[in-house]
C-alpha cells in the first residue's frame, strides 16, 4: 500500500522523495547561520533561547519579494532574491531599533527544482550570516496546479529584539530635525510589476538581456541588484537616531509618515542626491509622471534617518554615504511628505 500511495502522489505531481532530499541539502546550509541561542534543529518547531536583555521587546515582520521573482526565474538567477527577502525583513525591524535574531522562509513552487531551491537558500543563508541572523526554520512546498513550472513564491518571517528603552518610534521627532538618506542599490524589491509592463518583459523575456549603456549592464543585471541591508551600517549610530523609515512600496509618500508624530511633515529636497540611471530609464520609457515615480520607487534612497541637527556631523562621519536630503517641518496642508 505504501508504494502504491507514493506512486499515486508522484503521479499527482508531488515527489516526496525529492522533497526530502532537497530538505536534507538545505539543512546542511542552514546550520552555518546558527547563533549560540539556537536550541537543536529538525523539530516540529524551532527554538531560540532569548537571554542577555533587561526588558526585551520582540519585533517581528513578514514580507515577500514580489514580482521580482519573475525576473529572477526568467533570468535563471535565483540566489539574489534569497538575499533580498532577508535584507528587506531585517531593514523593516531595524526601523524599530531591533537586532535580528532569527529568520524563517517559505518557498512554494509547482514542481520542485533542486538547483533552483538550492540557489534561493544559498542567498538566504549568505544574507543571514551577514546580518548575524539565524535561519532556524522554514517550509518548502510543492504545489502543482497553483504555480507553473519554474515559477515560485518566496516569503520571509523575521524576529528581532530591542531593549524597551531603546525602541525607535519617532515620538521625539520635532520640527527642524534633519532627514538623511542612505543610497539604495536600485529598485530593491518594489515596483517590478510596473517595470515588467514598461519593458514588455512578459511578452518577450529576451528584453531582459538587452544591454543599456546608461546602466552599464543588461536590464536583468540591474533589476536583480540585491536589496541592501542597512543593519551593519546603522547599528553603531542607533543611539543618535530619532527615527528610521525603510523606503519600500509606496516610496517616500507612503513610508516616511509612518514614523512622524501628528502635526509634522517631511520636506524632501529631490536634487540633494543623484537619481540612479535605472529610474530615469523607467520614467522615460514608461512616460511616467515624476510625482508617481516618487510614490512607487525609492528613487535611489533605500533608508531615511531622522536626527537632530546636532547629530548630523557625527552620523555622517560614521556613515559617509549618508546625505542630507530634507528636514522635518510643521504640517500645514494634507500632504505629510513634500518633494520639491
Amino acid at each position: 500500500m505504501k508504494s502504491i500511495s507514493k506512486e499515486a502522489y508522484a503521479l499527482a505531481g508531488v515527489d516526496i522523495s525529492l522533497a526530502d532530499k532537497v530538505k536534507g541539502t538545505i539543512a546542511q546550509q542552514v546550520q552555518a547561520t546558527f547563533r549560540p541561542e539556537v536550541i537543536g534543529s529538525g523539530f516540529f518547531g524551532s527554538m531560540f533561547q532569548l537571554k542577555g536583555y533587561h526588558e526585551p521587546v520582540l519585533v517581528s515582520s513578514t514580507d515577500n519579494v514580489g514580482t521580482k521573482l519573475k525576473i529572477a526565474s526568467l533570468s535563471g538567477k535565483n540566489d539574489t532574491v534569497g538575499m533580498d527577502i532577508v535584507n528587506h525583513c531585517v531593514n523593516d525591524i531595524l526601523c524599530c531599533g531591533a537586532e535580528p535574531l532569527f529568520f524563517l522562509d517559505y518557498i512554494a513552487m509547482g514542481k520542485l527544482v533542486p538547483e533552483q531551491i538550492e540557489a534561493i537558500v544559498s542567498g538566504i543563508v549568505r544574507a543571514c550570516r551577514e546580518a548575524g541572523c539565524s535561519l532556524i526554520g522554514g517550509e518548502t512546498a510543492e504545489m502543482p496546479g497553483i504555480y507553473s513550472r519554474r515559477s515560485y513564491d518566496l516569503v520571509g518571517f523575521i524576529v528581532g529584539v530591542v531593549e524597551k528603552k531603546n525602541i525607535l518610534d519617532g515620538s521625539s521627532i520635532v520640527p527642524n530635525d534633519v532627514i538623511l538618506g542612505l543610497p539604495s542599490s536600485g529598485l530593491h524589491t518594489n515596483g517590478y510589476s510596473l517595470v515588467r509592463k514598461v519593458f514588455g518583459i512578459d511578452t518577450n523575456p529576451s528584453y531582459l538581456n538587452k544591454f543599456y549603456p546608461e546602466l552599464g549592464k543588461s536590464l536583468s543585471e540591474d533589476l536583480l541588484q540585491v536589496h541592501r541591508c542597512y543593519y551593519p551600517q546603522l547599528k553603531p549610530v542607533l543611539p543618535l537616531i530619532k527615527g528610521l523609515a525603510h523606503i519600500t512600496g509606496s516610496g517616500f509618500i507612503g513610508n516616511i509618515p509612518r514614523i512622524l508624530p501628528q502635526g509634522l511633515a517631511a520636506h524632501i529636497k529631490k536634487h540633494s542626491w543623484d537619481i540612479l540611471p535605472i529610474f530615469k530609464l523607467i520614467q522615460k520609457k514608461g512616460n511616467i509622471e515624476e510625482a508617481e515615480m516618487y510614490q512607487i520607487f525609492n528613487m535611489g534612497i533605500g533608508m531615511t534617518i531622522v536626527c537632530s541637527p546636532e547629530q548630523v556631523n557625527q552620523i555622517v562621519s560614521i556613515l559617509p554615504q549618508a546625505k542630507v536630503i530634507g528636514e522635518i517641518i510643521k504640517k500645514e496642508a494634507e500632504k505629510r511628505v513634500i518633494i520639491n
